[in-house]
C-alpha cells in the first residue's frame, strides 16, 4: 500500500523532536535568532502569545490582580539575600559587569567601565519586587499587594528547544504580599486554578493539578503547586506553576507590617507563572502530520476564505464576493470577540495557498469559487478532521453554524488530547513493571514510548535522582485528589503516596 505523502517530514511517529522543529517552520511561528539560544517570534506566533496574554490578563484584573513593571536588572546583592533562590537560580543567570564600550585603535569594542556591583539580568522577580514590596507594605491596611508582570526573562540555556527552552522567552509573573498565611495559601491554590481552567478551556490541553516533591519545588519556595499536560510523544509538559513562599522572601527582604494589634510581622508571600512554552505545549498536543492544530479560542484566525478563479474573467467578481463574506462573518461574535478572519487574495495556485494555511493550523478553510458564488455555497474544510474531510456547506448554514463549528473543533481537540493521555497513563505496582514502561525497544531507542506512571513513593530523595539519572524520568507532581497510600515499590516502605513519574520537557 502506498503511504500517504504528509505535509510535515518527518512525521511524528519517525522523528518527534524533528517534526515539533518543521510545524513550527512550516507554520511560520519562530526561527533560532542570531544570539545563540534565544528566538525571534514571527508574527503568527506572536499573535498567539498576544490571545494567551489577553485572556489571562482579563482573568487576572478580574481576581483583583494589577500589572506594574520592575527593573530588567537585578543588583547581584539582591539574590544573594535568598540562599536557597540563589543557589537555584546560579547556574542560569547572565551577569551584567562593565557598563559601556570603547574602541581601542584598531576600532574594536571592548568594555570599558567595570561597575561597582554585577547586575543580574532578570531570571525572576522575587527579590527586587521583594525591595518594592518592603517599601509598600507599612500596614495591614497596605495588604495584600496583588501584582503581576508581563516581562521577558533569561536564564542561560545549554540545549535550547524553541519555546519550551530559550536563553530568553516571554512569560508573566504574578507577585502577591498578604498578612496572614491562609491568605496567602487562598492565593496561589486560586492562582493554580485560574491556570488549569485557562489551559482546558482556551488551550483544549487537559491538565493534572498537583504539588511537586522537595526536589522539584521552586527554589525558596515552602510548595510549589503546577499544572502537568502530556505531550503527543507521551512526555510531561509543565504548563504553570504556583508558589506559596511562606515568609522566606519576606525575611530576606524585610518586608514587614504593623498588624491590627500593631505588632511588626513578616508578610506571606506568592509568586506564580507561565511563558510561552504554552505555545509550544499547543503545537505537541494537537499539532499532526500536516502542521499546526490551533484551538480556536486561542487561533489568531478562526477562519480563512480562499478565492478559487481559475478564469481571469472571474477573478474580479470572485473577490468581491469573498469581501463580502468576509464582513459578514466578521459581524459575528465568538465567545465575546469579533470572529477573525483573514482573506487570502494573493495570487498563488489555490492548491499552495490551501497548504500553507493548512499548515498554520487555521481552524477553518472556506474555498470560494465560480460553481460557490452560483449556489451561494462555500466549500467548507475543518482543521481538526484532516485534509480530506471537506464539503459543501450553504452560505447561510456558515454563517448561522460558524460559531457552533468551531466550539466543536475546540471540544474535539480536547477530548482527542485527554483521550490520548488517559490511554497513556496507567498505575504500576512493581519496578520491573516501572522500568520496562520508561524503556524503549533494543531495536529503536527513539521510539515513542512511556506515558504517565502513577505509582506509589515514599519520599526518598536519593531514589528521586537515581530514577532521573538511569531512566530519564521525573516526579512531575503529587496529583490532587488521589489520597490512597500503599508500599512504595522501590523501597518497600508502608504508606507511600501515588505520584505521577514522567519523562519530561
Amino acid at each position: 500500500m502506498k503511504q500517504e505523502k504528509t505535509a510535515i517530514v518527518p512525521t511524528r511517529a519517525q522523528d518527534y523532536p524533528e517534526w515539533y522543529q518543521q510545524v513550527i517552520k512550516a507554520a511560520d511561528l519562530a526561527e533560532s535568532s542570531p544570539v545563540r539560544g534565544c528566538m525571534v517570534i514571527k508574527p503568527w506566533g506572536y499573535a498567539l502569545w498576544e490571545n494567551v496574554q489577553r485572556e489571562l490578563d482579563r482573568r487576572f484584573k478580574r481576581t483583583g490582580h494589577r500589572n506594574a513593571y520592575f527593573p530588567l536588572f537585578i543588583p547581584m546583592s539582591y539574590l544573594q539575600r535568598e540562599a536557597e533562590h540563589v543557589e537555584g537560580f546560579a547556574k542560569e543567570c547572565a551577569v551584567v559587569t562593565h557598563s559601556r564600550l570603547e574602541a581601542d585603535e584598531d576600532g574594536i569594542l571592548h568594555p570599558a567601565s567595570e561597575l561597582d556591583e554585577p547586575l543580574i539580568v532578570r531570571p525572576t522577580s522575587e527579590t527586587i519586587i521583594g525591595e518594592l514590596f518592603a517599601r509598600w507594605a507599612q500596614s495591614y491596611r497596605d495588604l495584600p499587594l496583588l501584582i503581576n508582570q508581563w516581562a521577558n526573562v533569561v536564564r542561560w540555556e545549554m540545549r535550547p528547544r524553541i519555546f519550551l527552552r530559550t536563553t530568553e522567552f516571554l512569560w508573566q509573573e504574578g507577585h502577591t504580599a498578604h498578612a496572614t498565611k491562609e491568605e496567602a495559601l487562598e492565593e496561589t491554590e486560586m492562582i493554580l486554578d485560574l491556570y488549569a481552567n485557562f489551559a482546558e478551556e482556551y488551550l483544549a490541553m487537559p491538565v493534572i493539578r498537583g504539588e511537586k516533591t522537595e526536589g522539584e519545588r521552586f527554589p525558596g519556595a515552602v510548595s510549589t503547586l503546577c499544572i502537568e499536560s502530556m505531550m503527543q510523544d507521551r512526555k510531561a509538559l509543565q504548563a504553570g506553576t504556583s508558589h506559596f513562599l511562606g515568609q522566606n522572601f519576606s525575611k530576606a527582604s524585610g518586608i514587614k507590617f504593623l498588624s491590627k494589634e500593631s505588632k511588626e510581622e513578616f508578610a506571606w508571600t506568592t509568586s506564580w507563572g507561565v511563558s510561552t512554552r504554552l505555545i509550544g505545549g499547543v503545537i505537541m498536543s494537537h499539532g499532526d502530520d500536516d502542521g499546526l492544530i490551533a484551538p480556536p479560542r486561542i487561533a489568531p484566525a478562526h477562519a480563512v476564505i480562499l478565492p478559487v478563479t481559475p478564469r481571469n474573467a472571474d477573478r474580479e467578481a470572485i473577490l468581491d464576493h469573498c469581501r463580502k463574506l468576509q464582513n459578514e462573518l466578521s459581524d459575528l461574535r465568538y465567545h465575546g470577540e469579533p470572529l477573525r478572519v483573514e482573506f487570502d487574495d494573493r495570487d498563488l495556485r489555490g492548491g499552495e495557498k490551501l497548504w500553507q494555511w493548512i499548515k498554520k493550523g487555521v481552524p477553518l478553510t472556506l474555498e470560494v469559487g465560480p460553481r460557490d458564488i452560483e449556489s451561494d455555497s462555500v466549500f467548507l474544510g475543518r482543521r481538526d478532521q484532516g485534509r480530506r474531510e471537506r464539503h459543501s456547506l450553504s452560505r447561510s448554514e456558515l454563517v448561522g453554524e460558524v460559531v457552533s463549528i468551531l466550539d466543536q473543533i475546540q471540544e474535539t481537540l480536547f477530548n482527542r488530547a485527554k483521550t490520548f493521555r488517559d490511554q497513556n497513563s496507567a498505575e504500576i505496582d512493581s519496578e520491573s513493571d516501572f522500568r520496562d514502561f520508561f524503556t524503549p525497544a533494543e531495536s529503536d531507542p527513539t521510539e515513542i514510548h512511556g506515558g504517565f506512571a502513577y505509582a506509589f513513593w515514599a519520599g526518598d530523595a536519593e531514589m528521586e535522582e537515581r530514577l532521573r539519572r538511569e531512566l530519564k524520568v521525573t516526579i512531575r507532581c503529587e496529583p490532587f485528589n488521589h489520597d490512597e497510600t500503599g508500599t512504595c515499590l522501590f523501597t518497600g516502605q508502608p504508606n507511600a503516596r501515588r505520584v505521577i513519574f514522567a519523562k519530561a520537557y
